[in-house]
Parts: C-alpha cells; structure tokens; sequence
C-alpha cells in the first residue's frame, strides 16, 4: 500500500512539474505567435499595393499601345511586357501563397496555445460510449473508404472528456487520412487495465511509420513520408501534449508499410493540480 501511495506521490509531482513546463511554453507560443502577426499584416498590405502597381503599369502601357504613342506594333517589346506581367503576377502568386502558409500556422500555434491555458475538468467518462460519438462524426470517410473500425470492451476512466475527444477523433482521423492505397482499411481500439494506468490502443493497417520517424511526427509542423494529405503537421504534437497535460504518456509503434499503433496510457484517477494541492 506504502509502495503504490509513493509511486502515486512521484507521478503527481512529475506531472505537475510537466504542466507547468508546458504552461510556459504555451505562454512563450502565444507571444511569439502574436508578434508575427504584425508583420505579416505588413507583408499582405504591400503585396496588395504591388498587385495594384502592376495593374496600373499594363494599364498605362496598353493605353500608350492603344494611342499610337510609340510602342505599338513593336513586337519585342510586346513580348517582354507579357513575359514581365508573368514574371510579376508568379512572383506575387508566390508571396501570396507563402502568407497563407504562414497564417495557418501562426493560427495553429494560437489555437495550441489556447487550449494549453484551458482548465480541465476530470469526470467519469465511459470511453466506448465517448469513441462511439468519435466514430459516428467520420461515417461519411469510413463508408467512402470501406473502412472498418472495431472497438472493444473499454474501461471507464476518470478525465477531461473534451481533452480524450480531442485526442482519439486525431487518432482515429489519422488512421483514415493515411490508409495504404487499394487497401480497405482496419481500425481497431482497444485497453488493457494495470493497477493504476488504463493503455489505449489505436491500430490501423495504413501505410505505416518508418522508425527513424516515430519521434518525428510528434514534433510541431513536421510531418514524416509521403506528403499527399492535407495538414499542417500539428495533429500529433497536440495530442502528445493533451496526453501529457492529463498525466499520461503517448508513444507509436509502426513499420513502413505495416501499418501503426497509437499507445495512449492515461491514469485511472486523474486529479487536476488544485485537487492535488488540496489534497
């Protein structure tokens, strides 16, 4: 009894150091993320006068055409003005382009830090019932995919539920965004219990995960194999961090090609840090 007290002692002061290292982090993602907002505002302001100018300069110079003021007929100079227009127009186009991706992901660093300031609330949650609620949002994919998902006999656990949606709608979303072509795919979710620790399985028989990848994906905004999906390589990163903040561990266990599994080990009895403080 001593021994499991000691080692409840240990994993709540772990967990409490944890999450206010990741406090501080969230706070540093938020100002950061806010500054460079400011001149990214800038740089879309100016590409706007840009566009602006250059429509003005082929405005002007087609005027000139059009009067006989001395350029027309010249069909030299014709022919560096429309390749000067396309040079422009694909020089702005790749502007553009790079301030949407940058605006996606100082967005994703503000939607992270949000949700890193965000109380949790623990509860009881019967998890087969919070994944059949997960399962019915991506009908639509698993249906179009013929895929099917299985999942078994769940425990309760005590927890933030928003925090467990949130992390096993990425997972299972996951495993349907990466499934191997030609193939129906296979989910399965499943547990096993341990004195003081309920471990979460989510399996798949996607395109797996090559092993000098496995912490990888975890990292914000990198993304391992094939870049053919959508995403901004946030997913993983926040899932490990909700994991963590909930005094749990996330780990992957995969092979290119082989499919992979998503380990989510949460603690049976989870306390926010007031609670254990008042305790």
């Amino acid at each position: 009894m001593r021994r499991t007290q000691n080692l409840e002692q240990i994993v709540s002061e772990r967990t409490s150091d944890l999450q206010e290292a990741n406090e501080e982090i969230q706070r540093f993602a938020y100002i950061v993320s806010h500054d460079l907002r400011s001149p990214l505002v800038n740089i879309m302001g100016f590409t706007a006068e840009l566009e602006a100018w250059r429509d003005d300069a082929l405005s002007r110079i087609q005027s000139l055409r059009d009067s006989g003021g001395g350029v027309a007929g010249d069909e030299e100079i014709q022919e560096d003005e429309g390749e000067l227009a396309g040079e422009f127009t694909e020089a702005i186009q790749f502007i553009k382009s790079s301030i949407t991706k940058m605006d996606r992901l100082i967005n994703a660093v503000l939607k992270l830090s949000r949700e890193g300031r965000r109380e949790f609330h623990p509860e009881t949650i019967k998890m087969s019932e919070l994944l059949d609620v997960v399962i019915s949002t991506v009908a639509h994919q698993t249906a179009e995919t013929g895929t099917t998902i299985t999942v078994r006999d769940l425990p309760q656990v005590n927890s933030d539920r928003l925090a467990l949606d949130q992390v096993f709608s990425n997972l299972v979303d996951n495993a349907l965004k990466y499934l191997k072509d030609g193939v129906p795919g296979e989910i399965e979710i499943s547990a096993q219990e341990t004195p003081l620790q309920i471990v979460f399985e989510v399996k798949d028989n996607g395109r797996g995960i090559d092993g000098k990848d496995h912490e990888r994906i975890f990292d914000l905004f990198r993304r391992a194999g094939q870049q053919d999906r959508p995403g901004e390589g946030i997913g993983l990163a926040h899932v490990r961090t909700l994991v963590r903040r909930l005094g749990g561990r996330m780990d992957v266990k995969s092979e290119l090609g082989e499919g992979s599994t998503f380990i989510v080990a949460l603690p049976k009895y989870w306390r926010t840090r007031s609670e254990r403080s008042a305790a």
